[in-house]
């Protein structure tokens, strides 16, 4: 039997671009999480000072790259994670994307992955890739409903993902939990926090934080730092499973750029800039909800992340994101993206300019 992989999601998007390109001004794009904002003058600088250009990095990161990130948490997250525990990775989708595939070589007589049934759709794809079950545990109000695993699901599972801040639909999920969970099935629990920074509901919060027994924290500076050209992410955690991860991926030879690492370690020492962004994600998201409102469209505000999850009207999201694109020029994402439970909804990504907001609402009166 062969395997077809499905269209990626974004590109069936392709005709609602052509038209919102259409428009005078052209289209505003909110259908992806893509950084617009500058990223740091210092960063940039370390990117192109590094002298690390012509040596091959070592595949778990260099060691300022990860005493940053292991000073980073215990600054921003309260937690003590040894610089050994922490492992650089090529951006956070490809550790998301591969690791079903790197648990079955270390547990064989399993097969499952759990993941949020409405998510970032790398979740479901990685196991997907891992010829692995991928199996959707339900989420409500931004919170795993761990009950509805069943007992055949849990013997069988690789992992469970959580995702706090979650995207798209910005809830914040029990951490605490979802590790006690894990560790009561023998279940590694995999919490992707790469909004973590913008936490809107109370301060920024780490699976980390109830140990690191069975958990792995998994961070990404694209959002953070505006560098998700340059690929750049972190996962660390629980001792057994960080040895094996760190050596596994050490013969795929897969290394992070040793000037991305160099500039990685100036972004994660400097909070200022991540101050800044966090501003204007807030105006941003704002904003998006008075644009919409003249649309006759209601948003509620994210308890994370920077998208607004939509409640389409008569639950038609196709409908909704055409009718954006297509009078506003605002091209945004229909909730069967994230999966069959995030039908009725569209994400929308606040990651464009004010001044681009404000075309929108002068298109969407007219």
């Amino acid at each position: 039997m062969t395997w077809t992989p499905p269209p990626y999601p974004y590109d069936r998007l392709a005709p609602l671009r052509e038209k919102a390109a259409a428009l005078p001004g052209g289209v505003v794009d909110l259908s992806v999480g893509d950084p617009t904002d500058p990223p740091p003058a210092a960063v940039v600088a370390a990117l192109a000072s590094s002298g690390a250009e012509r040596s091959y990095p070592t595949s778990v990161g260099s060691p300022a790259f990860r005493s940053a990130a292991s000073a980073w948490m215990a600054s921003r997250l309260g937690v003590d994670v040894p610089p050994s525990l922490v492992g650089a990775c090529v951006g956070t989708k490809e550790f998301v994307a591969g690791l079903p595939a790197w648990l079955r070589l270390r547990d064989g007589g399993r097969d499952t992955v759990l993941f949020p049934a409405v998510s970032y759709p790398s979740y479901e794809m990685g196991a997907l890739l891992a010829g692995c079950r991928a199996v959707p545990v339900p989420v409500d109000r931004g919170r795993t409903v761990l009950d509805a695993i069943t007992a055949d699901d849990a013997a069988r599972a690789l992992c469970l993902w959580v995702n706090s801040p979650g995207n798209p639909a910005g809830g914040l999920d029990d951490l605490d939990a979802a590790a006690a969970w894990g560790r009561a099935h023998g279940v590694p629990v995999v919490s992707d926090e790469c909004y973590a920074e913008f936490t809107w509901d109370g301060p920024a919060r780490t699976i980390l934080s109830s140990g690191l027994e069975g958990v792995i924290a998994v961070h990404s500076l694209s959002k953070r730092s505006n560098l998700a050209g340059v690929r750049s992410g972190f996962y660390a955690g629980d001792p057994d499973l960080m040895a094996f991860l760190l050596e596994v991926r050490k013969h795929a030879g897969l290394m992070t750029p040793g000037p991305v690492l160099a500039a990685a370690a100036v972004a994660l020492g400097d909070q200022a800039h991540v101050a800044e962004q966090r501003q204007r994600y807030e105006e941003r998201l704002v904003r998006l909800r008075e644009v919409l409102a003249i649309a006759g469209v209601e948003a509620a505000l994210p308890a994370g992340g920077f998208y607004l999850w939509v409640p389409a009207p008569d639950g038609d999201d196709w409908g909704l994101v055409e009718r954006l694109a297509t009078h506003g020029g605002l091209l945004s994402s229909p909730g069967e993206f994230y999966g069959e439970a995030g039908r009725g909804h569209v994400r929308i990504a606040a990651v464009a300019p004010l001044d681009r907001l404000d075309l929108v609402a002068d298109r969407l009166r007219a």
